[in-house]
Parts: C-alpha cells; sequence; structure tokens
C-alpha cells in the first residue's frame, strides 16, 4: 500500500537567482512537498522510525535551500534527489517551489516549478 505526506508553505530566505544581486541580498522562497512512499508496516506496527520522518524531511528541504543555484528548477531537483536519498521507501516526489515577490519589473506574487520524479 501507498500513502502521501504532504508538506506545505516551508518558507526560507534564501540566495537563488540568475542575476548576481540576486544571489548577493537574496529572496523568500516558498517549498512545498508530496511525497508518496510504500506504507510497509508503519502504521499496522505504529512504527514511526520505520515512516517517513516529515521532521528528517525538513531538515533535507532546508540543507538545500543553503545551496545557492541559479534556477528553482535546480533547487527543486537537488530537493528531490536529497529526499530520495535519505528515504529508499519513496516512490515519488512532487516538489513545488517558488520565488516570493520575483525583481519582474512590476507587482507579482510569486513564480513556481513544480517537479515530479
Amino acid at each position: 500500500m501507498l500513502y502521501t505526506i504532504k508538506l506545505e508553505q516551508m518558507e526560507f530566505r534564501a540566495f537563488h537567482g540568475c542575476y548576481d544581486l540576486e544571489q548577493k541580498v537574496g529572496n523568500r522562497f516558498s517549498v512545498e512537498l508530496k511525497i508518496t512512499s510504500h506504507l510497509g508496516c508503519v502504521a499496522e506496527e505504529d512504527a514511526v522510525e520505520k515512516a517517513v520522518n516529515y521532521l528528517t524531511v525538513y531538515e533535507v528541504v532546508s540543507g538545500q535551500m543553503r545551496v545557492t543555484q541559479r534556477t528553482i528548477e535546480r533547487v527543486a531537483m537537488n530537493i528531490i534527489e536529497a529526499v530520495k536519498s535519505h528515504f529508499p521507501q519513496v516512490v515519488e516526489v512532487e516538489c513545488c517551489v517558488s520565488k516570493l515577490a520575483p525583481p519582474l519589473g512590476g507587482k507579482i506574487g510569486r513564480v513556481s516549478v513544480i517537479l515530479k520524479a
């Protein structure tokens, strides 16, 4: 059986961006994850140690957000790869990385990319 874990509205200050200024002053980013995993005996045995630990997932995401990249596509790919390497029972990760109030010359709430692997 499969199950899904969602981590929503994680917010970080980071230095991703294609412009040098973005990499110097930083910006606010939002990350959302949808993780599909094999349930195994997690529910049957109430075995938290066998589950995808969402505290660890948050720490993985936080660590990847500290690695400056030029594109949020690369940031999302790094997060997916890191989550899958920490939790072999994970079948699929959908990751949405949003740059909040991006510097596009006008009012815009966010720009986002979504990767699924």
